[in-house]
């Protein structure tokens, strides 16, 4: 049937082009000199639509897509020139034009350029969301999808231009800053009017051209006049039928806007596995902070002390429960003050049945490989809040405030069956509680001069707990009774972490295009860590193991003040920004009854240089030389839990690593003809890195960490490139790969002696996708996907090819539906599986209704699971996993719009 209606559809798509004639010409100006970025548009008088729009590119030049025969209103636009038009009639054959603009400014170009799909105004292209629309989108995400240059994968996170929108906003107010999947998942389509895409985008004007934003992106939606000064949004209610119990699902969306104010209400409470956010998303939400430090040289970053409860990814379970609520505000006391904020809870209850082939290491065990059975049962409690405040009094002053606070609750309890290690029960649980505040002021002194102050503080406390029932304990602990029936281990932990970032800028302009910036900063950081071990006796008693070895008590400061001088300068189409910073670093750790100090100096160059090719054609490279340091987790010299088979000790005598990066992006964006190219590469080497000298035994390990030597240095080489390109008004394609070949060295004890592993790994990724964008007719969406995972221990292929069809009807009617198909194998053949999924939605909604009913199902094959493969380096070994995953559900749904 799919193949029919792709015949169909490319059968209808080649007959409405053929009926077409190619209009092209050139835009200049009155001395003939070509215009750049000009608008052009066709109007049909007869059905009063725009049946075709072009962008000029350097020459000027634009090419319309017209019917034969036909009778057109042609209009442009330029800014500084009078807008365009003239009525004209298109003949049988293709037919050439140019346009002469005569200079002045008129009102008129703003119905123009309100007409057009796209317009660019300097670093802003504007989408007119309505030209990209068939009637079947429901949220930003399908529209996002359709626009030129424009991804959304399936996280949820924008790209434009191969970088990643760091921020989404509606009507310059924050939507939940610091994420865009609550925006992307939630914000409803037809309240869209304008999409804007701010690039080299810096929310602080007074370093507006001070710094390098080349990488920074953020969106800023304009809703329709219609959904401003009122509630809008909608609920939606569901019920249906699932395996073994009834399934449903509530969804409020309720959105407010002024200018002088905002809020934004979500929820969503279902057990049908529509994730608004993962446990992972909130792991990785940053509140909009910004890594305030990356001039400087210097990497502290404060490690997460987490379980590994993260480790399991939601879309691989087997049942999720969720209830999620987020609200947002915005509020406007004066044009000068603005207060905004958000708050988010997010509670999941998840099973996940896991199946898994693991290879062993060599001569670790009788066996080559291990089998594992699983089942997990989580239970999550997530929080996050945030205030903001920002002061901007004149375009001379701009003050900040943030906090943002985190707090969880999660518990899992696991029960596993392992060839190696027979019957395992665990129970983890962790609370872990942050708050991070900000404070920065920016103060523009005059043309010259500019001062900019930052500050951040951290303050943490995690408080794991882990208990493992075993079958047997796989290592020696001193004070441990090894005669019980089985062995219950327990392990308390407890991390207290306080950093403090600050640091003051000066800017010097020497001349309109140079800027000299000195930097001075520092970073501290205090941290704690305990932890002890005990076993629980058959008799239920206690048994402390509070050996030196089994315990920690430390505490750690490290501290880094460093001075900084760069120094920017624009020669033609080239930017050089130059650098390097003096450091004084000075770190101290306290256990095991006495303390050991490490002080010295070191001087880091970067350089960043930019070749601006044209308007939007750029080569970039970055390059940096960086002194990693690792943090409190692995000094400490008492023995950590890892998981009932992994046991590591911290080395309190480590160093700092050293990395250097280079890195070169090349980026085109041709609005002509929508065509959009991008490609990095990038290139790390890491020396006297810290990794892990293990002793490996079936699948059990004891390991403690050491730095490399120097002669083996840690390397990773990864590039990628898309090239996309929209054509014909109806149709978008791309294609893309990204290859990441690595090298890291590892240590392996054997009895004969320390042994120096080093295992290489190289991941191929390849895509094409191709999409139709028809008004009236159903629209296809293909994708092809290839992956090839090569590793020290075997190979691993993917084939994932996909489709999705859209269909808008007889005014009221939606049909979405997405087929995926997937083949994992390795080389040898011995891992061979297939599986595929298929969802499907009939939505119904009269034209003007505010009810809508859908009917929707998932996973409509009954597919039992899905496939994964992965390596871990310091085996040097593969495992490959099957996990269980939801059953078929149909929902029967009721939405309601304000």
């Amino acid at each position: 049937m799919k193949k029919i209606l792709f015949v169909l559809t490319m059968a209808l798509s080649i007959s409405a082009v053929a009926q077409n004639i190619r209009f092209e010409g050139v835009v200049k100006d009155s001395t003939g000199v070509g215009l750049e970025m000009a608008n052009v548009m066709a109007v049909n008088n007869d059905t009063k639509a725009m049946d075709s729009y072009a962008i000029t590119n350097d020459k000027g030049k634009y090419v319309l897509n017209l019917k034969a025969n036909a009778s057109y209103t042609l209009k442009a636009s330029y800014i500084g020139f009078q807008s365009y038009e003239k009525t004209l009639r298109t003949s049988a054959q293709n037919m050439t034009f140019d346009i002469e603009m005569s200079q002045g400014v008129q009102l008129k170009d703003v119905e123009v350029v309100y007409e057009m799909p796209v317009t660019i105004s300097g670093d802003t292209i504007v989408y007119n969301s309505d030209s990209f629309t068939n009637g079947t989108e429901r949220k930003l995400e399908d529209v996002l999808k359709k626009l030129p240059g424009v991804e959304v994968n399936k996280d949820g996170e924008i790209q434009v231009e191969g970088k990643t929108v760091q921020k989404v906003m509606v009507e310059g107010k924050d939507f939940f800053d610091g994420d865009t999947k609550i925006a992307t998942k939630n914000i409803p389509a037809d309240a869209l009017d304008k999409i804007q895409v701010l690039r080299n985008y810096n929310e602080v004007s007074n370093l507006k051209g001070l710094e390098n934003n080349e990488e920074s992106i953020a969106l800023n939606i304009k809703l329709k006049e219609g959904k401003k000064n009122f509630w809008f949004g909608d609920i939606t209610a569901g019920i249906g039928v699932g395996h073994e119990e009834d399934r449903h699902i509530v969804n409020p969306k309720l959105f407010y806007y002024s200018p002088k104010y905002s809020i934004n209400v979500i929820g969503n409470i279902n057990n049908i596995g529509e994730l608004p956010l993962t446990m992972s998303d909130y792991f990785k939400f940053t509140g909009g902070f910004r890594n305030m430090m990356k001039k400087g040289g210097s990497s502290f970053n404060v490690t997460s002390n987490d379980l590994g409860i993260l480790g399991l990814r939601n879309n691989q379970a087997a049942n999720i429960d969720t209830k999620f609520g987020a609200a947002n505000f915005s509020y406007n006391p004066s044009k000068a003050w603005t207060i905004s904020g958000f708050g988010i809870y997010l509670g999941n209850k998840t099973n996940i049945i896991t199946n898994s082939v693991n290879d062993l290491p060599v001569g670790s065990s009788a066996n080559s490989q291990e089998t594992r059975s699983q089942i997990t049962e989580q239970k999550s409690d997530l929080g996050m809040f945030k205030l903001s405040s920002s002061y901007v009094p004149s375009d001379k002053v701009h003050f900040d405030y943030d906090a943002f606070l985190k707090y969880s609750k999660q518990d899992e309890n696991q029960s596993v069956v392992s060839s190696e290690a027979g019957t395992i029960f665990t129970n983890k649980e962790q609370k872990p509680f942050s708050i991070n505040q900000n404070l920065n002021y920016y103060y523009t002194l005059n043309d010259k001069n500019v001062f900019a102050f930052e500050t951040q503080h951290l303050y943490q406390e995690e408080d794991p707990f882990y208990n493992a029932n075993l079958e047997m304990l796989p290592f020696t602990l001193v004070g441990y009774d090894n005669t019980q029936t089985r062995d219950d281990i327990t392990q308390k932990r407890f991390v207290k972490t306080n950093k403090l970032d600050a640091k003051f800028d000066y800017y010097y302009m020497v001349t309109p295009k140079s800027n000299i910036n000195v930097t001075l900063g520092n970073t501290y950081s205090y941290q704690n860590f305990d932890s002890g071990i005990f076993q629980i006796l058959d008799n239920g008693t206690q048994n402390d193991l509070d050996d030196a070895e089994n315990t920690n008590n430390v505490d750690y400061s490290f501290n880094d003040v460093f001075l900084g001088l760069h120094y920017k300068f624009i020669l033609g189409e080239f930017t050089f920004n130059p650098g390097v910073t003096a450091h004084y670093y000075s770190m101290k750790d306290s256990q095991l009854g006495d303390e050991f100090t490490r002080n010295f100096n070191r001087f880091l160059p970067d350089f960043y240089a930019l070749w601006q090719i044209k308007k939007s054609e750029t080569l970039t490279y970055n390059f940096s030389l960086t002194n990693n340091f690792t943090d409190i987790v692995k000094l400490a010299e008492g023995y950590v839990f890892s998981n009932y088979n992994s046991l590591f000790q911290g080395n309190r005598y480590l160093e700092n690593s050293l990395s250097q990066v280079h890195s070169l992006r090349y980026f085109k964006y041709n609005m002509f003809n929508f065509e959009n190219i991008f490609a990095n590469i990038t290139y790390t080497r890491q020396v006297d890195a810290v990794k892990n000298r293990a002793f490996l035994s079936s699948i059990n390990q004891v390991s403690t960490a050491v730095n490399m030597d120097s002669n083996f240095a840690d390397e990773t080489f990864i590039a990628s490139g898309n090239y996309g390109r929209s054509f014909l008004k109806y149709y978008k394609a791309s294609g893309g790969l990204s290859l990441n070949w690595s090298k890291f060295n590892n240590i392996r004890v054997y009895t004969t002696g320390d042994q120096i592993q080093a295992t290489e790994s190289f991941a191929q990724n390849y895509y094409v996708r191709f999409s139709t964008n028809y008004k009236e007719l159903p629209n296809l969406s293909l994708e092809y996907a290839y992956t090839i995972n090569d590793n020290s221990s075997d190979i691993f292929y993917t084939d994932n090819p996909s489709i999705e069809l859209e269909y808008y009807f007889w005014d009221a009617f939606s049909f979405v539906s997405e087929y995926s198909y997937y083949h994992n194998r390795n080389k040898g053949k011995t891992i061979d599986s297939e599986y595929d999924f298929l969802s499907a939605s009939l939505m119904y909604q009269k034209k003007d209704s505010k009810w809508e009913w859908k009917l929707s199902g998932t996973n409509l094959l009954e597919t039992k699971g899905l496939n994964s493969n992965s390596f871990n380096q310091l085996g040097g070994t593969s495992s490959f996993s099957s996990y269980v995953v939801q059953p078929r559900y149909i929902i029967l749904s009721l939405k309601y719009s304000l």
